[in-house]
C-alpha cells in the first residue's frame, strides 16, 4: 500500500453490513418481572447477569445473579429497561435465546427458550446446551 492513501470501499458496502446478532432478548413479562425485582433489592445493582455453568443431569444449566459492576469481558445487552451482563464464555451458548418469565397456579419462574439446547433433564434443572458455531454467530 502506497503511503498517503485511504483504502476506498464499494459504493454500498457499508449498507450491507449486517447488524451484530443479539445475544439475547426479554419477553415483555420477562423483562417486567426483572425491573420489579430490581426495584426492591436492598443494595444497588447495575444488572443482571445471565450464564451457563456446568453441572446437572443433562449437563448444563443457567445462572442468574444480581450485578453490582459490569466486568471488563461481559457483553452488556439493554432491552426494554433491563440490563443483561453475559460473561464472553456463555456468548456461544446463549446466542439467539430468549428469557420470559411464567406464571400459573403451581409455580412460577423464568424460562429460557434457546434454539441452542438440545435436551433437558425430566426435572427441568439442567440442559445439554451446543454452542453455537463461530459461522453462525458471523451469518446472523
Amino acid at each position: 500500500m502506497v503511503s498517503g492513501l485511504i483504502p476506498v470501499q464499494p459504493e454500498g458496502a457499508m449498507e450491507r453490513r449486517r447488524p451484530q446478532p443479539k445475544i439475547m432478548s426479554l419477553s415483555a413479562a420477562a423483562a417486567a418481572r426483572v425491573r420489579e425485582i430490581m426495584a426492591s433489592s436492598d443494595r444497588p445493582v447495575v444488572g443482571l447477569r445471565v450464564g451457563v455453568k456446568n453441572g446437572g443431569c443433562a449437563g448444563m444449566s443457567y445462572t442468574m445473579e444480581w450485578a453490582e459492576r459490569i466486568e471488563k469481558f461481559d457483553e452488556v445487552i439493554e432491552d426494554q429497561g433491563v440490563k443483561i451482563l453475559i460473561d464472553a464464555k456463555a456468548v456461544l451458548f446463549l446466542l439467539g435465546t430468549e428469557m420470559d418469565f411464567a406464571a400459573d397456579k403451581l409455580a412460577s419462574g423464568f424460562v429460557f427458550r434457546n434454539p441452542n439446547q438440545t435436551a433437558a433433564c425430566g426435572c427441568g434443572e439442567s440442559v445439554a446446551i451446543t454452542p453455537a458455531a463461530a459461522e453462525q454467530l458471523a451469518a446472523s
